[in-house]
């Protein structure tokens, strides 16, 4: 009988062309699907619980893939796997699901992290790893700011254009904060789903507003407001897709 295999897998953005298969591009999804063609000697389609984009990091991405069988134990998956794949791609559990299980389609949310060096130097282990703001940031201005994310908004205007306009830019954020732990200020997002680049062009607004080139209020204008538009696009490799929730 057909199988849905479910696994969770966490990469280093950093070498590749993101999540999503491409024509010309070396992306997660297909180091992915070659691992499995080596593995079970058959082509599957990987079906992740949405797309990063290129430099953007993964701790735990679910996805899935449909197999001819359960032939191959669920607990052999895991190491058979990773030895196909790059030390930057790591699947770390697999289970097999009920079929009406969809690693986009069943979510229910996302957490994001992004990750700001705030050091004079940026230390060589957090290169590919935070974004270097060197201007001293106003913490407890980005703290403030980022409680304003929290509800259910219209989020036009942290979003970008993939091509093809979204039609729905309504979600929910259940909790944005930000802490500090020395020169290093993280900013993590709770929410029922994300745009495009969503999460990046929140997080610049509230270093903006850490710079104090915005003030922690207009986050409560720039959601309001049709005509506005947040410009600022964190750089990809601080951020990280910390877990998706079902």
């Amino acid at each position: 009988m057909p199988a849905r295999l479910k696994f969770i897998v966490a990469y280093d953005g950093g070498p590749f062309a993101g999540w999503q298969s491409q024509a010309r591009g070396d992306t997660i999804q297909d180091r992915l699907e070659r691992a499995f063609r080596e593995v079970g000697g058959q082509r599957v389609r990987v079906h992740g619980a949405g797309r990063t984009d290129a430099g953007v990091h993964a701790l735990a991405q679910c996805a899935h893939v449909d197999l001819a069988d359960r032939n191959f134990p669920k607990e052999k998956w895991t190491a058979a796997l990773n030895a196909f794949l790059p030390p930057t791609i790591r699947v770390l559990r697999c289970n097999y699901v009920d079929p009406k299980f969809h690693a986009r389609f069943s979510a229910k949310g996302k957490v994001y992290r992004y990750r700001i060096s705030n050091a004079p130097i940026l230390s060589p282990f957090e290169k590919g790893r935070a974004w270097h703001v060197i201007r001293p940031l106003d913490f407890d201005t980005m703290a403030e700011a980022a409680a304003h994310f929290i509800g259910k908004h219209d989020f036009a205007r942290f979003t970008a254009n993939r091509g093809t306009p979204a039609q729905d830019t309504v979600r929910t954020i259940h909790d944005a904060r930000a802490r500090r732990a020395g020169s290093l200020i993280t900013i993590e997002f709770d929410g029922d789903g994300f745009l495009y680049k969503m999460a990046r062009l929140m997080s610049g607004a509230l270093v903006q507003c850490g710079l104090g080139k915005i003030r922690a209020r207009q986050i409560v204008d720039l959601l309001r407001l049709q005509n506005a538009k947040q410009r600022v696009v964190a750089p990809a490799e601080g951020l990280f897709l910390v877990r998706v929730r079902y």
